[in-house]
């Protein structure tokens, strides 16, 4: 999934609506992310979800 996909899906829903992840076989809060630019010829830019380690 691009970062504009996700945007274009995360707008249908309510703007109070918690964003969970899988993490370790449970669900937590995403907390933050990280954008790692590309590595290399031909190799996308990603974003990287951060689970809560509060849950």
């Amino acid at each position: 999934m691009t970062v504009a996909e996700l945007i274009v899906k995360l707008a249908e829903l309510p703007q109070e609506a918690v964003v969970l992840i899988d993490s370790d076989g449970g669900l937590s809060r995403v907390s933050g992310l990280d954008f790692v630019e590309s590595q290399g010829p031909g190799a996308p830019a990603e974003v990287i979800l951060a689970p809560s380690l509060d849950e």
